[in-house]
């Protein structure tokens, strides 16, 4: 039986790659990820006999999602340098007003979803808390909301956002080169001697262990934070240590996989039941999702306008799309990966320590503030 599903695993993502193969021919340089995503979207609707998975099983299984972010985090980890510290020294103030009023534009979403919906107050406002489609329904379950909704809300937010901020940010550096010279070029295969492959496998271990370490204390997407810390960790060192920067075999391709798998898991947890009776409340998230967008939008040029800081950076590092999903079209995009990586890792760490609490506080304000006038009436 696993191996069956392992298969059916592989086969949905082979399939739901070939999205991600047609839209990257337009020259599109995030195309792999959102092409992947689309179509696994597709697949997943139509829910066919061969593609159907066990019934306690959303989408593929996770370790597909988990591969792809350790295969970014080992990438993000090899840039990491100095500069992304220089930048918080220079410009603290200014990304810490930007970043909390993110917060608070995503706090206001919630609000407008709990006004015009039929949602409860706590639901809606864990549903576009933008701490991620991992995290959120988890610490909603913890304080009584209802985790099926959020998981819903928070899932067509990230679809959204992963499929709208991506493009947007593109138009600003797509060239007009042959989109199947583009192609073939990012798909060659670098050259490489057994130096280069050791130190490869060495990050890999390395990536591994900085998962159990950082799940041990409880970093955010683990798999992610963990992997990029340590392999950033033990490459400063040991190209101190040697004099020169250690180089591993890491063709692009490895870039590509890691938006195949983060693409097709995403897409594979939508199902059409998922969506029955929530017309209006949908409308309304996707309306206030809209308005969000917009105004990370204005955050972004705002922080750009001040620091100096590109906007593509900009926009990556405060777009509530979650931290692999960013992290990659950074990456994909030649934008500052690691300041998109520590801006998104502040924010989420802020929202599931802080948010949570005052969340409950005002769930618990409005129950007092209801019996009141019950006991008055």
């Amino acid at each position: 039986m696993k191996d069956t599903v392992f298969f059916k695993n592989i086969y949905f993502i082979i399939l739901s790659s070939i999205g991600g193969l047609i839209l990257s021919l337009t020259g599109l340089s995030i195309g792999w990820m959102l092409g992947t995503l689309l179509l696994a979207t597709l697949l997943s609707f139509q829910r066919s006999t061969f593609l159907k998975l066990p019934e306690k099983q959303q989408g593929v299984s996770k370790h597909w999602l988990q591969a792809g972010q350790c295969i970014l985090g080992i990438e993000l980890g090899q840039k990491m340098n100095l500069s992304i510290f220089h930048i918080f020294k220079e410009d603290w103030m200014t990304i810490l007003i930007m970043l909390l009023l993110s917060i608070v534009f995503s706090i206001l979403s919630g609000f407008i979803l709990w006004k015009f919906s039929q949602m409860d107050m706590l639901t809606s406002l864990f549903g576009t808390a933008p701490g991620g489609l991992s995290a959120m329904p988890g610490i909603a379950e913890e304080v009584g909301a209802n985790t099926a909704i959020v998981s819903i809300v928070q899932t067509m937010r990230v679809f959204l956002i992963v499929l709208m901020i991506p493009v947007i940010v593109s138009s600003w550096t797509l060239d007009p080169v042959n989109p199947t010279a583009a192609y073939l070029s990012s798909v060659q295969i670098p050259a490489f001697h057994i130096g280069q492959l050791l130190w490869t496998i060495i990050l890999i271990v390395t990536a591994c262990g900085g998962y159990y370490i950082g799940k041990t204390l409880r970093f955010p997407a683990p798999w992610l934070v963990g992997s990029m810390v340590s392999v950033a960790i033990i490459q400063s060192l040991s190209s101190s240590y040697v004099g020169h920067d250690m180089i591993a075999w890491w063709p692009h391709s490895v870039i590509i996989l890691s938006q195949i798998l983060m693409g097709s898991s995403i897409g594979s947890r939508f199902e059409k039941n998922m969506f029955i009776g929530l017309k209006n409340t949908l409308f309304v998230s996707l309306v206030s999702t809209i308005i969000l967008i917009l105004a990370m939008f204005l955050c972004a040029y705002l922080v750009s306008t001040l620091t100096g800081i590109t906007f593509i950076t900009a926009a990556l590092a405060f777009a509530p799309g979650g931290i692999a999903e960013m992290t990659t079209t950074a990456v994909v995009l030649h934008a500052d990966s690691t300041f998109v990586l520590a801006v998104q890792v502040l924010r989420l760490v802020f929202v599931c320590v802080i948010l949570p609490p005052f969340f409950r506080f005002l769930h618990h304000w409005k129950l007092r503030k209801n019996i009141r006038s019950h006991v008055s009436a």
